[in-house]
């Protein structure tokens, strides 16, 4: 069956498979991605964000400025220990929003969850570290059929501006926060509860920090890749958690780190090396925060690195972006590209510092060559500067929300108010003028070709187990090796940073027609909880490049499936 091929399905073929032929271009708003308002308001401002098996996204902002704009179920009100007067608060400062519905839950937090910290655990709960004020030492736990649980005083330190990261254990690290040099594990290590990590210390510039939110990324091997400032070291932690190796710094010296908040992403681990590879964008010159506390904004960093940290010799690789930013959100998408989302072109992060807000998108292409990597998508309406975020969902759209850089909600008579809306961009595979080559999953199973029958929503597999995937495709499949399986960890998005951000692309991918219009494709698991910690995933079809929706797998050892 032959496909009619529109105009705008030819130019944006043309823009998937030429991406290199054009360089620092702004592309025809035909094929350049679009936005779309998912709400208007969701009641709070999406400070963290975190995308949940079952398709829901868990929203929360913090507790300690007063009321919010949404009111929990009646009755439920706490008393916000950091104000004198004890004002009773019944908003909610965190909500669950069911992504195909779009229906709201307000959620009831307790604790200061500002500038807080976050991991998804391999149970699919949802863990939560620490804050301000009365949440620096506290844990919650959220499943999606119920509400927030909160431990206060269980952590050894208090974590405000800190970084998980899932293990292959399935345990999770918590490394720094202010004037924390150290880190930690949930659960509790009794044993040896607080660890130092002096390498934070010295990566701070005095009162301006620069090495908060440290950009922390596992590595194949299962040593940590860890990003302070200008800085990085290889963790060990089967060595008691001494820095295995200093890595060079990056060479143009800007720092990365929050307040200077560049983004930084693991890029998609393939086989059969699974050679890891890091990207790190933006940021803000050093001096940007006493600068501009001091009412001046300096231009931010349009500088780009990359870097093997696992190579014998690993040296910067560095590029411009179209667009200097900071606090630029970077996604990883089911292709491989990486979205640069949100931010501002000159200050730094922090209450009413930054200036010139960066609506523009860029889509990142990591495989072309060097100069001809970025292209403009369009524009959103609305800036997201100071506490907005963004992350992947398994319709393989980018939510984009938050933006409060006020010390409460403000929305008159300032530069750029709070804003509690949430957007998605969708990138422009999900152009309607490619649902022809889309492939849509109809099983999904462990085991030999044929095993499936009827849509899975989830399956659970073990490391190198073989999966097959059966999916159809409405119009002409295009000949030759053109599918491929990805497995996306769901991030937790904050304050410029994806935790535990990770793509792997599945072993295999050889394909069969089984009936008309339908194929089976057997790929095989991850190796190994170092290339793909336990847990739920968002499991993407490509077919000529062009993403289904995502289906909700879990990967975890095959000795503790039940």
């Amino acid at each position: 069956m032959a496909i009619t091929i529109s105009l705008s399905l030819l130019l944006l073929l043309i823009f998937l498979s030429t991406f290199s032929s054009i360089s620092y271009s702004q592309y025809p708003p035909s094929i350049a991605g679009n936005w779309k308002l998912l709400q208007s308001s969701l009641g709070i401002s999406a400070m963290h964000m975190q995308v949940l098996p079952g398709d829901k996204l868990l929203v929360f902002d913090r507790t300690d400025f007063g009321p919010s704009n949404i009111s929990l179920p009646a009755g439920h009100c706490r008393q916000d220990p950091s104000d004198l007067a004890l004002t009773t608060d019944c908003t909610a400062h965190s909500i669950l929003l069911d992504l195909p519905s779009l229906s709201l839950r307000p959620l009831s937090i307790l604790t200061d969850t500002w500038c807080s910290s976050g991991s998804l655990l391999p149970n699919s709960s949802f863990f939560q570290s620490g804050g301000f004020n009365d949440g620096d030492h506290t844990i919650r736990l959220f499943t999606s059929d119920s509400d927030w649980s909160e431990t206060s005083s269980y952590l050894s330190a208090r974590r405000w501006y800190s970084t998980n990261q899932l293990l292959p254990d399935g345990r999770v690290i918590i490394i720094g926060g202010r004037r924390q040099f150290n880190y930690e594990f949930f659960p509790k290590d009794h044993i040896r509860p607080l660890t130092s990590f002096p390498f934070l210390d010295e990566t701070r510039d005095g009162d301006a920090e620069n090495n908060l939110y440290p950009f922390v990324h596992l590595l194949p091997d299962g040593t940590l890749f860890v990003f302070a400032n200008t800085r990085v070291v290889l963790l060990d932690l089967s060595h008691n958690g001494y820095p295995l190796r200093h890595l060079p710094a990056i060479p143009d010296a800007v720092p990365r780190n929050y307040p200077s908040s560049g983004s930084s992403v693991l890029l998609p681990l393939r086989p059969p090396s699974h050679s890891p590879e890091i990207l790190i964008c933006g940021g803000a010159p050093r001096g940007s925060f006493q600068a501009a506390l001091n009412g001046t904004f300096y231009p931010a960093a349009r500088t780009c690195g990359r870097i093997y940290p696992l190579d014998q010799n690993p040296t910067w690789a560095m590029e411009e972006m179209p667009t200097a930013r900071v606090m630029g959100d970077m996604v990883v998408l089911p292709t491989g590209d990486v979205l640069l989302v949100n931010g501002a072109a000159a200050g730094t992060a922090g209450w009413e510092l930054a200036r010139d807000p960066v609506t523009v998108p860029v889509l990142y292409n990591p495989n072309k060559p060097a100069g001809n990597r970025f292209g403009l998508m369009n524009r959103s309406p609305i800036p997201r500067l100071y506490h907005s975020s963004a992350v992947l969902d398994a319709y393989g759209r980018v939510l984009v929300g938050g933006s409060n850089p006020h010390v409460c909600y403000n929305f008159t008579n300032v530069m750029f108010p709070t804003e509690l809306s949430l957007e998605a961009f969708h990138p422009p595979y999900l152009s309607a003028s490619l649902d022809g080559l889309r492939p849509e999953v109809v099983a999904v199973w462990a085991g030999e070709r044929g095993g499936g029958s009827g849509q899975v929503p989830a399956t659970v597999v073990g490391y190198g187990e073989e999966m097959g995937v059966r999916f159809t495709v409405k119009g002409r499949k295009v000949g030759g090796e053109v599918v491929e399986v990805v497995v996306v960890v769901p991030a937790f998005g904050t304050h410029s940073f994806g935790m535990n951000q990770r793509v792997v692309v599945l072993e295999g991918g050889r394909d069969e027609q089984v009936a008309p219009y339908v194929y089976e494709v057997m790929v095989k698991a991850p190796p190994s909880p170092e290339v793909a910690p336990p847990g739920y995933y968002m499991m993407f079809v490509l077919h000529a490049g062009v993403p289904g929706r995502g289906l909700w797998v879990k990967i975890q050892r095959r000795d503790v499936i039940t």
